[in-house]
């Protein structure tokens, strides 16, 4: 009996090793669902793949897919080539253009080694279908020529048309016609957590797309300078990644509409370690207008001096929210003086809308002309107050400055040209504007003979005409010093009444 039970429990005992055994093959030989690679006649392909008609594999959530801006965009987002004749400097100079190559890495010779020419790139976006593009003042600063290249490889040389040192933009314009474009957003809808790409040409690799997301507005990174104190720094922050290249390329929402003109990364080491900065596109809009129509920016002030509001500074002035910019100083004879506003008030809206912090309240008001209305809303000793405040430039009054250079020129009774490259190093010269041609005019009434050069205007170097024209335009005193060489070396100076 029992050899017979045993002989029974061997036999089960078989077929259920058997049954484990078939379930141990089908388990990790038959089914096995990981991905895996398998030779056939010598090609490699992987045995995973979803079949073209499982929809699972198409299927993109909204909020995550890219491939529609990126294909409206890419082809207005073109790579500009600059030149660069080899210049000297030192001292502050040489410290300020090192800044600019931190934090730029490209564009005008800033941070560049002396030598013979040179040659920088950047980005620029188009803006018109007759050729009008957007890109960084940086990028196209000083250059001797500058070269657009198309998405579609189609080369132009391209004409400045103007520049804004305060915000770091510049125009220049192509002639060509039926360009794709880009069309502007309101960055003021653009909140932060939104997904947005960066369109450019890092490292001169062209039509670059990267993917982010805005992680802050209204941003002050303290990068721009300006004598006067104007600059203007309220960038759109992202994670999108940016690189040397990238400066003047676009920032746009999923729809491909235009929010930013990216301008600045945060880095160590020059190349892109996760934050990036852009101008915001209701300023560029703002800035581009103005170049086009007057030549150069009309710029409103509202003539405080201003700070956050943080909360030492609430403790120390009993002020009750900590929200909004606080007026240090009200300029005597300013647009916020003939309002009413004083000093210790906070301002707290810019026509309803809410401003908190210094770089927020500039670039609002950036956004007017001199002569434009603006309602600010304010808090004055725990009272809150709506002021009707009429904007004026920086000359104290209420007029627009068109940059009238064909009625300059007439003036001047003078031909002029950038010197070339020849005339310059024959006379050991950096820079240098030449005059061709002498007529009627404050230029044969000072003495100046054709062929001189003209180095500097009151003791600023020029390159080329329009920064002549500029300057003399900009001049409020009556009289203007030229300095400059004849081309047998002998220097001269001239006043210009």
């Amino acid at each position: 009996m029992n050899m017979r039970k045993l002989i029974l429990a061997a036999f089960f005992s078989s077929i259920l090793g058997g049954v484990f055994a078939l379930a141990g093959y089908k388990f990790f030989f038959h089914e096995k669902q990981y991905q895996s690679i398998s030779e056939n006649q010598g090609n490699y392909e992987l045995s995973n793949f979803m079949s073209a008609t499982d929809t699972a594999a198409v299927i993109v959530p909204e909020g995550l897919n890219f491939i529609y801006a990126a294909n409206v965009v890419t082809p207005a987002v073109v790579h500009i080539k600059t030149m660069y004749e080899a210049q000297k400097g030192s001292g502050q100079q040489e410290d300020m253009d090192q800044l600019f190559h931190d934090f730029f890495g490209e564009g005008s010779p800033h941070g560049m080694p002396p030598g013979g020419r040179q040659e920088a790139s950047g980005s620029g976006v188009i803006l018109t279908e007759d050729g009008y593009i957007v890109t960084n003042n940086h990028v196209i600063d000083k250059a001797a020529k500058i070269e657009v290249v198309l998405n579609d490889k189609r080369s132009y040389s391209a004409t400045l048309i103007g520049v804004d040192p305060t915000t770091d933009l510049a125009l220049i314009k192509i002639d060509e016609t039926k360009l794709p474009f880009v069309k502007y957003g309101n960055s003021d809808n653009t909140r932060v957590g939104e997904w947005v790409l960066a369109v450019g040409n890092p490292f001169n690799l062209t039509s670059t797309v990267t993917a982010g997301i805005v992680s802050a507005k209204g941003r002050n990174i303290n990068i721009l300078r300006d004598k006067d104190n104007l600059s203007i720094e309220s960038f759109i922050q992202t994670d999108a990644a940016v690189n040397p290249g990238n400066s003047g390329g676009a920032l746009v929402d999923l729809k491909g509409n235009l929010i930013g003109i990216n301008t600045a990364i945060a880095t160590p080491s020059g190349s892109f370690a996760g934050y990036s900065f852009a101008v915001p596109v209701m300023l560029v809009k703002k800035v581009m207008d103005d170049l086009l129509k007057y030549g150069q920016v009309q710029r409103a002030l509202l003539g405080v001096q201003i700070q956050d509001v943080t909360a030492a500074l609430a403790k120390e002035k009993g002020i009750v929210s900590i929200t909004g910019v606080y007026i240090n100083a009200v300029n005597n004879g300013s647009a916020a003086a003939e309002a009413g506003l004083q000093s210790g008030d906070v301002i707290k809206k810019v026509n309803e809308k809410n401003v908190n912090s210094s770089s927020e309240l500039q670039e609002q008001v950036a956004r007017y002309r001199p002569g434009d209305r603006m309602k600010v809303t304010f808090e004055r000793g725990g009272d809150v107050k709506i002021a009707e405040i009429v904007l004026k430039n920086k000359m104290g009054d209420t007029k627009l400055v068109k940059l009238e250079i064909g009625a300059i020129k007439s003036a001047l009774g003078a031909d002029l040209i950038a010197a070339s490259k020849e005339e310059l190093q024959k006379l050991r010269l950096e820079n240098g504007v030449k005059v061709t041609k002498v007529n009627n005019g404050k230029f044969k009434d000072a003495g100046v003979k054709e062929g001189f050069i003209i180095i500097s205007v009151d003791k600023k170097k020029v390159t080329n005409p329009e920064e002549i024209i500029d300057l003399i335009e900009r001049n409020q005193t009556g009289g203007v010093l030229l300095e400059g060489m004849y081309s047998n070396g002998v220097k001269k100076y001239y006043g210009l009444g």
